[in-house]
């Protein structure tokens, strides 16, 4: 297809998650960047042995444009907190460093930008780490959208992840809870729809329950923190060019009815909303009950469920196995289904 002014310029869709996104990354920052750390796409860099030191170290970064500022459940700068400590938490590593960096926009009211502080700090302190450097720019009003953060974390881990463990047919695949919740919330919180929503973000920092599962199984192997894009693309990601599958049956993934119903009202679909406080986990059949077990047992894992399993064929696919008992392929998201959500 030839190509078209418009086609080579940035539209929404490219920070939806989705088609768009992952083929600008792979089109333009992975060539541009190619180095064997990067080309594993993680949610977190890992340095083998940093420094001979016998830990490896994970460091990540990520931006936050959510609008607006303050949801139920959460807020930005609360967002910033957990996604930053998630991405480190799903990689095995202890969340220990974060940085903050702000960009205000002229006219910025100061108590907003204190209530903000406020959460980062209650968050950080809850989640185990400490803010240990930061910036701040301003732009003129009409520049930007009030506050944008950027945070980068650094942990460590005392041994070697998951990413080495060989996926295989019949690994099963667990959630620690009900999804989309996040992405309600905020399309709640906009006002934009004549709707009563009693969805609150699932937003909340997952290193205590990732905790609880390493310490009762070896056989971890594959965590992810499901943003944007929600579940389905997250999935994708895990059997992109994978010489296995994966099939999940509709009926045994987590949905609250208020999630369930937004969703029905309003043409979303939730396994492709974002969520700030759930982790997809692949695990060896033989302990997918204990895992199972002792997510539950925490209160961020106590609607914990296993929803469906490493296939064999079709490689490269995820397919949902459908309340009525069809099978169709959730494939990874096209196009924007919601913006400014993270």
């Amino acid at each position: 297809m030839e190509e078209t002014r418009e086609s080579r310029r940035i539209r929404l869709a490219h920070g939806s998650g989705g088609k768009l996104m992952h083929q600008l990354i792979s089109d333009l920052f992975r060539k541009k960047f190619h180095n064997e750390i990067l080309d594993r796409l993680s949610d977190s860099a890992v340095i083998p042995d940093f420094a001979e030191t016998g830990s490896d170290l994970c460091f990540t970064t990520d931006s936050y444009v959510v609008d607006p500022l303050f949801f139920p459940g959460g807020d930005i700068g609360k967002l910033a907190v957990c996604g930053t400590v998630n991405d480190l938490a799903v990689e095995g590593a202890v969340p220990l460093y974060l940085t903050c960096g702000m960009i205000l926009e002229e006219g910025l009211e100061l108590e907003i930008l204190e209530r903000v502080t406020d959460s980062m700090a209650k968050t950080a302190k809850e989640a185990g780490v400490k803010i240990v450097a930061g910036d701040l720019k301003v732009v003129e009003r009409g520049k930007a959208d009030r506050i944008f953060i950027n945070t980068a974390g650094v942990g460590s881990r005392e041994k070697r992840g998951w990413e080495n463990r060989k996926i295989a047919p019949g690994d099963k695949i667990l959630v620690n809870g009900p999804i989309g919740e996040h992405g309600v919330a905020v399309m709640a919180a906009r006002g934009n729809f004549e709707l009563e929503m009693d969805v609150k973000s699932d937003c909340a920092a997952l290193f205590p329950l990732v905790r609880e599962i390493v310490k009762v199984s070896g056989n971890v192997k594959f965590m992810r923190d499901p943003t944007r894009g929600g579940l389905a693309t997250t999935l994708n990601e895990l059997t992109a060019g994978a010489s296995f599958g994966i099939e999940i049956v509709e009926e045994e993934v987590p949905l609250t009815e208020p999630t369930r119903a937004a969703c029905e009202i309003l043409g979303f679909d939730p396994f492709f909303m974002a969520n700030e406080g759930k982790v997809i986990i692949v695990a060896a059949k033989e302990d997918a009950g204990k895992i199972l077990e002792a997510m539950r047992v925490h209160p961020l894992g106590k609607d914990s469920r296993i929803i469906g399993e490493v296939t064999e064929k079709p490689a490269g696919k995820v397919i949902l196995k459908t309340a009525i008992g069809g099978r169709r392929i959730l494939d990874m998201l096209v196009g924007e289904q919601l913006p400014r959500i993270c």
